[in-house]
């Protein structure tokens, strides 16, 4: 009987991405998502509101509050985040 090796991962995208580049990607992706969602939350807009104030068409929304992160570049998250009135800050730190 052969024994199953455990991979364990320091974050799931980590576990999910082809290399490290990839998984910092969608590690920034994640945060931005999940920050604007608290935004368009915040203000209890719904899925149409939301896109007219972000941008984008209702279903593009849909996708966004659901958390479709491969349907969403960081350009299109940053402008996203911009249309709200908001500043992306960006810093560097060691891995």
């Amino acid at each position: 009987m052969t024994q199953l090796e455990i991979e364990t991962y320091a974050n799931p995208w980590d576990a999910i991405a082809d290399t490290p580049e990839e998984a910092e990607n969608l590690r920034i992706r994640s945060e931005l998502m999940d920050k604007i969602i608290s935004l368009i939350e915040e203000k209890n807009w719904t899925q149409t509101n939301a896109a007219i104030h972000c941008g984008v068409t209702q279903p593009r929304m849909n996708d966004l509050l659901r958390g479709r992160i491969s349907r969403f570049s960081l350009d299109a998250l940053v402008n996203i985040a911009a249309s709200l009135g908001q500043r992306v800050h960006i810093e560097f730190e060691a891995a």
